[in-house]
């Protein structure tokens, strides 16, 4: 049988059957947070570059080298 475990002020914390516990809603939150998390990063990083930078990510530029890895692919 295992230890009992205690919570931080003492009082017993009951056993979960790790089986039985629901993790599909869990999960799901979970990768979905991450996924939005990592979006708005992008979106920020990209934004706060084409602002302070506008002549750099011109539109041109950007066909350009999409055309330079189509190319070397």
């Amino acid at each position: 049988m295992s230890q009992p475990a205690f919570d931080p002020f003492g009082e017993p914390v009951p056993a979960v059957d790790p089986l039985t516990a629901p993790v599909g809603a869990s999960k799901w939150l979970k990768s979905a947070g991450i996924g939005l998390f990592w979006g708005l990063v992008g979106v920020i990083v990209l934004a706060r570059a084409v602002y302070f930078e506008p002549g750099d990510l011109s539109f041109e530029r950007a066909v350009a080298w999409a055309q330079g890895l189509l190319a070397s692919l």
